[in-house]
């Protein structure tokens, strides 16, 4: 059975120095965040690669690592697609309003590539490095996929303290989970910064204390082919309550819809936990520590030098 992994690469990071953080090198022979995780995908048995992006970073991303991947993913039997996260792809009778600059966040991302999804899939930020046991978990619960199972979905859980940044402010899903270890809600909580104490969000009122051992989404998913359909019926439904929400800024969020269809007891949600440290490129200041982090890594023995060596 196929399993996809689709990578969500087309935002710019506004924090990072106005660059394309995305592809900024943090290897030894200039590999990106991005090449880390599709090999950790490929060794756990995903075959199916798919690159959401925009038009306009295109060229960039080709060069960066496109015609790079191609060619690796071929030796190997993995398929690449490549689908395109357009500011004017909405729902039918929807217009886009006058104003509106940025694309409508990672609800719409995913449904930029529905007609690629055809099999069970997992869902990551391009920016964000997850460790290799969480790939292994997702590709482990996608593969007991079964139409009657449809509704079945699952997420990689981080401890929260492996998920800071020391040189900024993160947003976080914190989430709730139940006995057995399922979902039970997830709270898009913004402005985490770490304290002497662990970790706290910074509100109007100060400084509330989050337990720095919360699991939180980091944005990495299991979902089924049928979930694109839900996806998509949700995203109409978003524009039809937008009621005083600001058309120009609201974004149609992946773990806000998940949460929308927990609350509605229409799907279950698997916790998979992972005790890997989380590191990615928020802010500029960032790249130095990934750097050297990779570093280790390879140090340590995590991964050879020559990134994608272990799987010829």
């Amino acid at each position: 059975m196929k399993t996809t992994l689709v990578i969500m690469a087309a935002g710019i990071g506004s924090r990072f120095g106005g660059g394309i953080k995305q592809l900024a090198p943090v290897g030894l022979h200039g590999e990106i965040i991005m090449d880390y995780s599709i090999h950790d995908a490929i060794k756990a048995g995903f075959n199916k690669i798919v690159f959401i992006i925009r038009k306009d970073i295109k060229e960039a991303f080709q060069e960066a690592i496109g015609n790079r991947i191609e060619k690796i993913c071929k030796d190997l039997n993995v398929e690449i697609a490549y689908a395109y996260q357009e500011l004017d792809a909405l729902p039918e009778g929807i217009s886009l309003p006058e104003g509106r600059t940025k694309p409508w966040g990672t609800g719409q991302a995913v449904l930029s590539c529905k007609d690629s999804l055809t099999e069970p899939f997992a869902v990551i930020n391009a920016d964000d490095y997850y460790g290799k046991e969480a790939f292994v978990k997702l590709h482990d619960f996608l593969m007991e996929y079964t139409p009657e199972k449809s509704n079945a979905y699952c997420m990689a859980g981080f401890v929260l303290n492996n998920t800071l940044s020391e040189n900024g402010a993160v947003t976080r899903g914190v989430c709730e989970l139940n006995a057995d270890g399922y979902l039970s809600g997830i709270r898009e909580t913004h402005n985490i910064i770490k304290t002497e104490d662990g970790a706290a969000a910074q509100t109007e009122e100060g400084l509330r204390a989050i337990d720095p051992q919360s699991i939180v989404s980091m944005n990495m998913w299991g979902l089924t082919p049928e979930f694109v359909e839900l996806l998509e019926g949700g995203f109409r439904e978003f524009f039809e309550t937008m009621g005083d929400k600001d058309i120009l800024k609201a974004e149609y969020l992946l773990p806000i819809y998940i949460d929308e269809l927990l609350k509605g007891d229409k799907v279950s949600v698997k916790v998979l936990d992972s005790h890997d440290k989380w590191f990615g490129v928020t802010y500029k200041e960032d790249k130095d520590y990934v750097v050297e982090s990779f570093k280790k890594l390879i140090k340590d023995g995590v991964y050879a030098e020559r990134l994608f060596e272990d799987l010829k």
